[in-house]
């Protein structure tokens, strides 16, 4: 980090003000905003939400260097957040909260050992298994349709269920969490998202309640019995976190890959050639498609001179994980970027997501279960008139509408697309096509 010397004030260059990261132009297009602001240099102007100004990290490097150096940036937004409306549409995503994501030194040291030693008692086999269980419960309530949308009906309930489980409370009060979540998600109002908080609240609470009456084997018993003794407010807020900072990226990853999945032929397994797997397709969201584009936010302790941009103290500086990873391979060295492990879709450092292999586990196991099922599945609609939510923040689809020949609830296929979820190495495109919907579904040979 270059000691800054005085320069000239933020958001002030020939190529203009603040580019706003909101609307349908963004969220339609979103590379192509990017590509202008990467014309600013490794920094760029952006505008969050109306009045909300922010500088966004479009450089790998850069952004690599923000992640890392807790001593020139904290995480902290308290002082920052008094300086704008309290209704502010970003407020949800940007305000303080007691956990380990808005945090620095010991506070977030503490947060953060409570809920990475809880994640890692969690056996894989145990959530994969999780995964399947909840999976098979959404897509037997849609497979005798013939048609369904991937979102709202798998990709966005799935991760719920499977929080619902891992906080060791029965099925029937998963329906709680995902009227809440989505409520949260779908409010277009400051008294709905009040509504849907206030909902959520109280399904935190009822949980609290029961595990210390009632611990058992699960991620909130866990946390009660941690040495952190964190408190009941922390804990509460501890759990919030894993529900919200969880779902979201999940859901889109499923979602995103999906969407790529169902319009590539190269991801169609026939007996006369190879296929990409589900893992092929995470990776190549995770890299271009990133389920959070625009997150990590960070404020300056002092006025810095990051890559050339001047940024006074307390300014918002966003990492722009979507612009970074692609400007990536002329800043990385050669093949670097081939290492699937090399993007920032989960952050990097210190604050770094605490559940990406869980995730990503999660998202693969979803997809491979829903095309063992659906064997034939197919876009209702063209990748390129599908919709995208729109916001700063995400990167997420409004409806991802399928169709597929109607099966009967135990009437499973035999087998996913592909037989190697594992793989990692993308291969040469097919011209092999997929059957359409209305073919008889023709599961492929392992």
């Amino acid at each position: 980090m270059t000691h800054p010397t005085p320069g000239p004030a933020p958001h002030t260059d020939a190529l203009g003000g603040p580019v706003p990261l909101y609307g349908a132009d963004f969220a339609e297009n979103p590379h192509a905003v990017y590509a202008r602001l990467r014309e600013f240099g490794a920094c760029a102007p952006v505008e969050l939400a109306p009045g909300v100004v922010a500088t966004l990290v479009t450089s790998y490097r850069a952004a690599l260097e923000v992640l890392h150096d807790t001593e020139t940036y904290s995480k902290d937004p308290r002082v920052w957040q008094h300086t704008i409306p309290q209704d502010s549409q970003v407020m949800p995503m940007m305000a303080w909260r007691p956990n380990l994501l808005y945090n620095d030194g010991d506070v977030h040291a503490r947060y953060r050992q409570a809920v990475t030693d809880c994640l890692d008692l969690v056996e894989p086999h145990d959530l994969r298994e999780m995964v399947h269980r909840s999976a098979d419960r959404l897509i037997q309530g849609f497979a005798q349709r013939g048609e369904a949308d991937l979102i709202g009906e798998y990709a966005r309930v799935l991760p719920l269920l499977i929080f619902n489980e891992l906080f060791g409370l029965p099925d029937s009060y998963s329906a709680r969490l995902v009227s809440a979540m989505t409520s949260l998600l779908d409010s277009s109002s400051p008294e709905g998202a009040i509504t849907a908080i206030n909902d959520l609240n109280a399904y935190m609470a009822n949980l609290t309640t029961l595990k210390r009456e009632q611990p058992r084997e699960d991620l909130t018993s866990w946390l009660l019995q941690h040495p952190a003794n964190l408190t009941e407010e922390e804990l509460v807020w501890q759990l919030l976190m894993v529900t919200t900072a969880g779902h979201e990226p999940t859901a889109n990853l499923i979602g995103n890959a999906l969407a790529r999945m169902l319009s590539d032929s190269r991801y169609y397994r026939t007996l006369s050639s190879g296929s990409l797997s589900s893992s092929d397709a995470i990776v190549d969201v995770l890299w271009n498609e990133p389920p959070m584009a625009n997150f990590s936010t960070h404020f300056p302790r002092r006025d810095v001179d990051l890559h050339g941009t001047w940024i006074p103290a307390g300014t918002p500086v966003l990492v722009s994980y979507a612009a970074a990873n692609a400007g990536a391979a002329a800043e990385l060295p050669p093949g670097a970027r081939a290492d699937a492990g090399a993007h920032l879709a989960f952050a990097a450092g210190p604050h770094g997501c605490p559940a990406k292999q869980p995730a990503v586990m999660i998202a693969a196991t979803a997809i491979d279960r829903l095309t063992s099922w659906l064997v034939d599945i197919t876009l209702s609609a063209p990748y390129e008139e599908l919709s995208w939510r729109p916001g700063p923040f995400h990167r997420g689809l409004v409806a991802l509408p399928a169709r597929f020949t109607p099966i009967a609830p135990d009437q499973k296929g035999t087998s996913p697309w592909t037989s190697n979820p594992d793989s990692s190495t993308p291969q040469e495109a097919t011209s092999e096509p997929r059957p359409p919907a209305s073919a008889t579904p023709v599961p492929p040979s392992r």
